[in-house]
This record gives C-alpha cells, sequence and structure tokens, in this order.
C-alpha cells in the first residue's frame, strides 16, 4: 500500500494504454491548440495536459529522447508518441504520428537509433524520424520492453509466458466459456489483477542491425515474474559493458512465501555459460536496481535490511565481482534513494533521494579511504522534485515536478545546481493559468516534535478573508509528502477551487529520515493522526483559514486516517472523503494479498491474543469509532482494488447510513488502486469538489 516511489505511480498513469480499457486506439490523440475561458484549473484542464513519460539521454550525451502522453477525454483513451531535442532544448521534433502508443524507449548502442515499442512489437526509428523499420520476434511474441546490450550484440525482451493453469477454461477444455480462476494457494490476485498463469521472462537473444536470432528464455519454467510485479520495469535489469553478464532482481517464491516475504534478490545470468548465480544470498529484504560499473568489475544496487518491511532505507551496496565483498556505501546517509546510475568516470554514482520532502540530485563519490562513500547535494534551487537523472554533454539531465506543475525536463548546471527547463511541454496552458501559491511551515505535534507542512494557497488569495481549507492525509503509510505532481490528488486544481490545502509530512512519511519512517508501523490510529491533528490546529490558527469551514482527504492508508478522524475529531472538520481506505482492519488482514504488508505494519493477525503489537492496532481500526460519526462523508473505492479491496469502501458507506450520517459512494468498476480513465478521473473530481462545495465551502 506504500506509494513505493511516487515517480513510478507517475508512469504507471503515463503507462495507461487507451486509457485502461484495453481497446486499441483507433482515432489520432494530438497536442490541440487550447484556449482557456478562465484562468483557473479546472479537472477538464488538468485532462488536456501532456505527460512525460520515459526520457533517455543519447550515447554521446548530445540529445535526449522522450514520450508524451495525451488524452482524449471523449474517447476515454489515451495515446503516446516519441519526441526529440538537444540537451539544451533547441531543435524539438515529435518523431513519431502513430494512433498506438509508443514506450520503452532505448537509445542503441551506437546512437544509430531510437528503439521503442508499439502494441507490443519493437520498432527502430533514427533520430531524424526519417525511416522506421519493425524489429522481428521469433514467433511474433509480444514484447512489453527491451534493452540493447553495450557492445550491440544482444538484446533483452521482456515477454510474457504462460505456464499455468489457472482460467477455468485452461482446466477444463470441454468448458471454454466458463469464467473462472482456480487456485490452491495465495497471490492469486495482486494490486488491480488475477494472477491468470502467465510470468514476465526474460529472454536473452543475438542482434545485429535490426535482426533478432537464438532467442532464449534465461528462466524456463520459473513460475515467478522478472522483472517484479507490479511495476515490471526493465530498470531493473543491466547489461555489463562487454554484453556477457546480466543482472536482474527477481522474488523466487510462490503462494504464501511470496505474499509473506520481501525477499528479492539480485542475479547475474551469464550469456556464455548459461548459468545463473545469486549475488544476495543471505540478504533478506528487497534487493533491486542493480547496476554495473562502466568497467564492469562493479555491481552497485539498493538494499533493504530488514525482512517483511517494504519501506525500509534502501542501502547503496556494491560488490566486487571478482572478490564478491560487498560494502554498504550509504550508512551515513539518512535517506532512500529512488533512482541511481554510474557516472561515465565510473568513480561515481548520480541518484536522486528525499530530504525535507524534496527530491534532490546527488552525486556519490566512491572515496578509497573510505567504505561509506561521499555524498554532494548537487540541486540547489528550490522546492522541486527531481527524478530520472542521467548524463547529458556538460550537463544533467532530469525530469522536475512540483506540486503545483507537472513534469518537464530539466538540464542541470552542475557547479550552480541551477536548472533550465528545456521540453517545455505545457507551456501555452500554464501561461494561461493563475497557480497557486505554495509555502513550507513547520508545525509542533503533540509530543513536541517538528513536522514539515506543506501549504497552497489559492491564486491571488486575500489574506485578510479566511478561506476554507482541505487537510490531505498521505498514504503508504510510508512514501514521500515531496513536490510530486499527482492528476488525482491534485493541489493546484484543489486550491483553484478556493480551498488552502495542507499536506502535513505525519509520522511514517519517508522524506524525513528513517527513525521519523519507521514510526507508524504498529502504531496505527496513534502518534501519526495526533500529527494530523496538530496540523488541522495549526492552520486553524492562521488568519487565511476559517477554522468553520475545514475538511480531511485521503486515500489507501490516508484513507484509514480519514475513516479513524471521522470517529476522533472533535468536531474539527466539516466534512470527509475517503478513497480506497481501510475501514475495518480485522477484514483487511484477511482479503488483502501482500500479507507481508499486513503483518509488518500491524504486528500481526487479530487473531492472535498474546500480540500486543497487534492489539493495540487493532484496538484503533477505525470500525471501533463509528459509533461517534457525525460528519458528512464522501467514499470512493475502484471494484478492481485489490490492495484494499473495495468492500472497505462499501462497509463504511453502509455503516455510516445505518448511523444516520449524510454519506456518498462512488464505486468505478474499473479503476483499482488508481483512477486512470479520463472520464473517471473527472467523474472522481467533480464528485470531490461537489461534497466539498456543499458541506464546506458553503457553510
Amino acid at each position: 500500500m506504500k506509494t513505493l516511489v511516487t515517480a513510478l505511480i507517475i508512469a504507471l498513469l503515463c503507462a495507461c494504454d487507451g486509457g485502461g480499457d484495453g481497446q486499441k486506439i483507433s482515432t489520432m490523440i494530438e497536442k490541440k491548440e487550447i484556449k482557456l475561458a478562465s484562468r483557473l484549473m479546472t479537472p477538464e484542464v488538468l485532462w488536456s495536459f501532456g505527460r512525460l513519460g520515459n526520457t533517455t539521454v543519447s550515447p554521446n550525451g548530445k540529445h535526449v529522447a522522450f514520450t508524451v502522453t495525451r488524452y482524449n477525454v471523449e474517447q476515454n483513451k489515451s495515446n503516446s508518441e516519441i519526441y526529440i531535442c538537444r540537451v539544451d532544448g533547441s531543435e524539438m521534433k515529435q518523431l513519431t504520428h502513430s494512433p498506438e502508443r509508443e514506450n520503452a524507449l532505448q537509445w542503441s548502442p551506437d546512437g544509430k537509433y531510437i528503439g521503442f515499442v508499439r502494441g507490443g512489437k519493437m520498432f527502430e526509428i533514427n533520430p531524424d524520424g526519417n525511416w522506421e523499420r519493425q524489429v522481428a520476434i521469433p514467433d511474433n511474441r509480444q514484447v512489453n520492453e527491451f534493452s540493447y546490450s553495450p557492445d550491440g550484440t544482444k538484446i533483452l525482451l521482456i515477454i510474457d509466458v504462460q505456464l499455468g493453469k489457472v482460467l477455468g477454461k485452461d482446466v477444463y477444455a470441454d468448458l471454454p466459456k466458463a469464467e473462472a480462476f482456480i487456485t490452491d494457494d495465495l497471490m492469486y490476485r495482486h494490486w488491480d489483477s488475477w494472477k491468470d498463469g502467465s510470468f514476465s521472462h526474460l529472454h536473452v537473444a543475438a542482434y545485429a542491425d535490426g535482426k533478432i536470432n537464438e532467442m532464449k528464455d534465461i528462466m524456463p519454467n520459473e513460475t515467478w515474474d522478472a522483472p517484479m510485479k507490479p511495476f515490471d520495469d526493465v530498470s531493473e535489469t543491466d547489461w555489463s559493458p562487454d554484453g556477457k553478464l546480466l543482472a536482474y532482481s527477481c522474488k523466487k517464491m510462490t503462494g504464501r512465501e511470496y505474499a509473506e516475504s520481501t525477499n528479492s534478490d539480485i542475479y547475474i545470468y551469464n550469456t556464455e555459460t548459461g548459468k545463473t548465480e545469486n549475488l544476495t544470498e543471505g540478504m533478506l529484504g528487497y534487493d533491486k536496481t542493480p547496476r554495473f560499473s562502466p568497467d564492469g568489475a562493479t555491481l552497485m544496487w539498493l538494499s533493504m535490511e530488514r525482512a517483511g518491511f517494504e519501506a525500509d532505507k534502501q542501502r547503496i551496496f556494491t560488490c566486487n565481482l571478482n572478490s564478491k565483498i560487498k560494502i554498504d556505501r550509504s550508512k551515513n546517509f539518512d535517506s532512500s534513494p529512488s533512482s541511481i546510475a554510474w557516472a561515465k568516470d565510473g568513480k561515481s554514482a548520480l541518484l536522486t533521494a528525499c530530504f525535507d520532502e524534496t527530491f534532490r540530485v546527488f552525486r556519490l563519490s566512491f572515496d578509497q579511504t573510505s567504505p561509506e562513500g561521499v555524498f554532494r547535494q548537487i540541486s540547489t534551487d528550490g522546492f522541486y522534485d527531481y527524478q530520472q537523472i542521467q548524463e547529458g554533454d556538460g550537463c544533467l539531465i532530469a525530469s522536475r515536478t512540483q506540486l503545483i506543475r507537472p513534469a518537464e525536463i530539466y538540464r542541470i548546471d552542475e557547479k550552480t545546481g541551477e536548472g533550465k527547463e528545456i521540453s517545455f511541454i505545457n507551456k501555452e496552458i500554464l501561461e494561461q493559468l493563475d497557480l497557486p501559491e505554495m509555502e513550507f511551515h513547520w508545525v509542533e505535534t503533540s509530543d513536541k516534535r517538528q513536522m514539515p507542512m506543506w501549504v497552497i494557497l489559492p491564486p491571488k488569495l486575500d489574506k485578510t478573508k479566511p478561506a476554507p481549507c482541505i487537510m490531505m492525509c498521505s498514504g503508504g503509510p510510508q512514501g514521500e509528502v515531496s513536490q510530486s505532481y499527482s492528476y488525482r490528488w491534485n493541489y493546484a486544481l484543489m486550491a483553484s477551487q478556493g480551498y488552502v490545502v495542507i499536506y502535513p509530512a505525519r509520522r511514517g512519511v519517508s522524506g524525513y529520515g528513517q527513525e521519523w519512517c519507521d514510526a507508524v508501523s504498529k502504531d496505527h490510529g496513534g502518534q501519526p493522526e495526533r500529527d494530523l491533528l496538530s496540523a488541522a490546529d495549526y492552520i486553524a490558527q492562521q488568519p487565511f483559514v476559517d477554522k468553520n469551514r475545514m475538511s480531511a482527504v485521503g486515500a489507501s492508508y490516508g484513507g484509514y486516517s480519514v475513516f479513524w478522524l471521522a470517529g476522533n475529531h472533535n468536531k474539527r472538520f466539516k466534512a470527509f472523503i475517503a478513497h480506497c481506505g481501510i475501514f475495518w482492519m480485522e477484514a483487511m488482514y484477511y482479503t488483502t494479498e501482500e500479507m507481508f504488508f499486513e503483518n509488518w505494519e500491524t504486528g500481526g493477525s487479530f487473531l492472535d491474543k498474546n500480540n500486543t503489537y497487534a492489539e493495540k492496532v487493532y484496538a484503533q481500526s477505525p470500525i471501533k469509532f463509528i459509533d461517534r460519526w457525525d460528519t458528512p462523508i464522501l467514499i470512493m473505492h475502484g471494484k478492481n482494488d485489490f490492495r484494499v479491496p473495495y468492500t472497505q469502501g462499501m462497509a463504511a458507506f453502509n455503516a455510516a447510513r445505518m448511523n444516520g450520517v449524510p454519506a456518498r459512494l462512488v464505486v468505478l468498476p474499473e479503476a483499482g488502486h488508481w483512477v486512470l480513465r479520463p472520464q473517471d478521473a473527472i467523474l472522481w473530481q467533480r464528485e470531490f469538489f461537489g461534497w466539498l462545495d456543499r458541506y464546506v465551502k458553503k457553510q
């Protein structure tokens, strides 16, 4: 339930094929000239933005290729196209014009082509866009993603293989129309999809001049996914410089063991011998994101120490592949990197990590006199999140977001730390909008700690006139309250409707050090919720906020917080909104899928009466306080949410109405934990603001 890394959630949004309806796009969706009738953000304006996808810098560092996804609300669909420009932003050009989306960009090692995937097929296009070819895949297999080996002689293809009989029609051939899932163990569904017996496997093949031969599944008959679900990204693999070795992360488990463990490992496959080695045997937490050094002698990766804890600190490990000596390079670095990459000099690494709720760029130098390495912050130019850091020619290239500004590509001067925009995907729309202002506040908590909090003010707010307020309860329960840009919980949109928005980094948030992050586990309903009450009391004292028109909203664990606050807020709020929230923790324990999460966060099953941790947490289940609910509440849920099953939302709504509390239930049949289809999202936002306007703004 953790947000994992905000950048990954944004990638999911941008990767939504056809708006999530499984249909191929028949009508071209292109950038349109937009003239706004108002200078204030609306849901419809939000869905007119182009969304930056994956970004890749050419081997010589002079060009950057990237995808932009655009949505058509009427068609309820999306499309992505490929663009290219020089690293200074000049010579911008759209390379593709196709009704099907392009993704998974990769430069060929010699820089002559840009490879990509369109409709499950692999293509290559030259950087001028005047020549394109389809790369034939053996047996006409569908490709998810791919990567070229650095020496240009091999290619990695990520392809789904069918290994299990799970569907009724597969088990009983004479019942082809029978719709059933049949299973004997756990993890039969994950996030938003049922396991159908297929697995994502790594295939290695010879490659030359657009031709693929001798393709081999390097995981034959292995019933697990590589890359790992749910994000299954090719960045979880890496080639050695000579193309002989392939490193990848994988959790080689099934069933109950898979559901209860976070023990993924780093494996190295030798293309010459066909043998696979487990490099991280005995390291019991998540190990992922392997990266070979430029000379191929060392492997770097991210590693969590504690088994079963998905939000542990991500340490930066290196291993000399000859001596097999492993070193933690980040013992004195109190943050979890969201991305790492070797610098071209081979003596340092580039990474992004969150401090005080902003993702900043760092260079990690591997000092030979110290095993810990030396970190130097590069980005210094304000409240922004930087992600997808790469080296360009004489600069660094990264994506950048702000709570009130969508992702764009920036060129960073490493000497000054200054970032300059080069993509300008949404320049024409942003110039027509009055954007909110943003402030950073420190709030004293009930136990006298200092808590960071973002405050987003309506455009051109008259601070002498108190405005209604929305308090955002963060999900996770871990995850950063950073400067990421959300297309659902959009703070520019909220503030543009006349609301002051506060976003407190309560206990459990990951961007304020690991000790602060750890404090939420086994204390749900405790200090983290008291932190939220402290934030509400703090903002209620500000002259620009009307303390009699305040609301609390949140999703996932943030939905849990909303449900808990509904029974414990003591008249602070006039309305609540919960999306995909946990209401009945006992039911959640036996209906969710990732059991490692529940076991870590709650301490175990509520049936274990000798478990003091579990007893404490389950005593704070929001359902225990339903007799105190007295405030209007809107409950929204995705029917395909298997992280937090939609029955949680149903139970909360039924309980509210049976207790006479004004409530509304909105169930989105095609949505999972996220809302990806344009019309679903706009409906969601209209319901959101309709509820707040009715019970908060107009009070």
